[in-house]
């Protein structure tokens, strides 16, 4: 071979292994492209899963007494879980997987501002129903005091209409064969006891028929009886039989009243005490002394 030919040889090799070496830079760079794609894909799916994470932390720490969003939350985390699992199996692009990631991630904004705002609200309506039953409690506190008030109003009312006797005045009655009324203090010479007394104005009371109640306490401590069946009545001081009684019209004016009762076989010797009631209230008291 002459010169020229190994020239020409020499000037091949050189360019076959300029070739070939530029072959092995670019496959060199391809590689380190490919390596670089791969390691920026991997880092942006770990991106994705901690993002993931994060929001489904975010669902853990949301509370809610609403059924209707704890259902819809419960679905969405069910959601990023199957979008976790496509992020480590690689099934779907980056792209997609952002998207996806990202309409997650608006839908969980949204259950947030919500979740808030009920709270809120929540507690705006604790609020008003602590202050409704405070108010309730005031209002229920007022009307028992009226009403206390009122009962005690009406008591007043009921006990100023009690009527009232004045100047009580009771003697023994012995009856002559014309008729004419003799006092005496000799027991056995007694028809009649006398109780006279007024009746006092009132004018709250109301007018009307008012019955009179006498009873007249012997010395042995009893009743006298009554000619219309001995019936026992609660007066204010206790239960007790009265020996007589009578109606009056009382009009709220003064008014003088006497009461007489007929006695019944004779009277035994002693003190006798005279009370006077206006239905069960007593009114008034006296007392006699018989020989």
């Amino acid at each position: 071979m002459n010169n020229k030919g190994l020239l020409v040889l020499i000037a091949i090799l050189v360019l076959a292994c300029s070739f070939l070496g530029y072959k092995v830079y670019q496959g060199n760079n391809t590689i380190d492209q490919k390596d670089a794609t791969i390691l920026e894909t991997n880092a942006e799916r770990e991106k994705i899963e901690l993002e993931l994470e994060k929001m489904m932390f975010s669902y853990d720490t949301l509370s809610t007494e609403n059924s209707f969003l704890m259902a819809e939350m419960a679905a969405q985390r069910s959601q990023i879980e199957d979008l976790m699992s496509k992020v480590k199996n690689k099934d779907w692009s980056i792209a997609k997987l952002k998207k996806e990631t990202g309409t997650l991630r608006d839908i969980m904004k949204g259950y947030i501002v919500t979740i808030d705002s009920l709270n809120q609200l929540n507690d705006s309506l604790r609020f008003a129903a602590d202050q409704l039953t405070t108010e309730i409690q005031d209002v229920r506190t007022r009307n028992d005091q009226l009403t206390s008030n009122m009962e005690n109003m009406e008591d007043m009312i009921a006990t100023g209409q009690i009527l009232q006797a004045s100047g009580m005045l009771t003697n023994a009655i012995k009856l002559s064969s014309s008729g004419k009324q003799n006092e005496t203090t000799r027991a056995k010479k007694a028809d009649m006891i006398k109780s006279c007394f007024t009746l006092m104005d009132n004018k709250i009371a109301q007018p009307g028929k008012r019955m009179l109640y006498m009873k007249i306490i012997a010395p042995n401590g009893q009743p006298l009886p009554s000619k219309d069946g001995n019936t026992k009545l609660d007066f204010e001081d206790g239960q007790d039989y009265y020996s007589v009684k009578r109606e009056v019209d009382y009009n709220n004016a003064k008014m003088d009243v006497c009461v007489f009762y007929e006695v019944q076989g004779e009277l035994e010797k002693g003190d006798y005490t005279i009370f006077v009631y206006e239905g069960t209230n007593k009114i008034g008291t006296s007392s006699i002394a018989l020989k």
